[in-house]
């Protein structure tokens, strides 16, 4: 690599306050907020506001949209294409 041309990489702890979860990366962001990690290091910290742990696709509670409904009461209210 060609020094003095990459940002500074470093650990970075990601916090999601929703959902109490945290995890230690590396990354290129910076924050002035600190926080003692488990290993009793201080780290910068970057709050999230969504997380997988608090994301509705990878925590289950996703809703399904009814697209079929959709279609038949559009279908009741304009009729189907007609060709002459």
């Amino acid at each position: 690599m060609k020094p003095g041309i990459h940002p500074d990489y470093h650990p970075v702890v990601f916090r999601d306050r929703a959902a109490n979860f945290a995890i230690l990366t590396r990354s290129t962001a910076t924050s002035d907020a600190t926080i003692e990690w488990e290993d009793g290091t201080t780290y910068p910290v970057i709050d999230v506001e969504i997380s997988s742990a608090s994301h509705p696709f990878y925590t289950g509670k996703s809703h399904v949209v009814d697209t079929a409904g959709r279609v038949e009461r559009f279908q009741r209210r304009y009729g189907t294409a007609t060709t002459k």
